[in-house]
């Protein structure tokens, strides 16, 4: 059985000990059993489970800050009458290579508000996006490459 799996036996064991389902019983659960196989770690098989949680821990962070900071940009675009937006259509060559790699970066750009996936080249070798701020396409290159694609890699690798 996977280290997940065990992590997810313990939440649902912890619930059914407090005798309540909810999702916060369960969450806590989750923590408590992370922390319990963390501890015994070195009895369990070799698991890149913890390194692993960690990076998506980072990934939804990462995607958080870029969430808010995009909502603000955007609110204050609405807030003011001038008119800050220079939209443009940008290709990002990536380094993802799997399917699921670069569904997951298409979907983390096109839910931030502001930018968009539009497609993907046929040779899966670049990514189109449009975004409503390229005040230098070559920024907007090495923000994503840099942030989203990169941490994606390393959760996924």
């Amino acid at each position: 059985m996977t280290v997940l799996l065990w992590n997810i036996l313990l939440a649902v064991s912890w619930a059914a000990l407090i005798g309540e389902v909810t999702a916060l019983n369960l969450a806590t659960g989750f923590v408590l059993g992370f922390l319990i196989l963390y501890a015994v770690r070195r009895l369990l098989r070799p698991s890149r489970y913890f390194e692993k949680l960690w990076q998506g821990l980072w990934l939804g962070s990462l995607f958080a800050w870029e969430l808010l900071l995009a909502n603000l940009r955007i609110a204050y675009e609405v807030a003011t009458p001038s008119h800050n937006m220079k939209p443009g259509v940008v290709a990002i060559p990536l380094d993802a290579e799997t399917d699921a790699e670069i569904t997951l970066l298409a979907n983390l750009i096109t839910l931030t508000p502001g930018t968009l996936s539009l497609d993907v080249s046929d040779d899966r070798r670049v990514l189109y996006i449009h975004a409503m701020y390229v005040d230098d396409a070559e920024e907007l290159r090495r923000s994503i490459k840099d942030g989203f694609e990169k941490s994606v890699m390393e959760l996924l690798r």
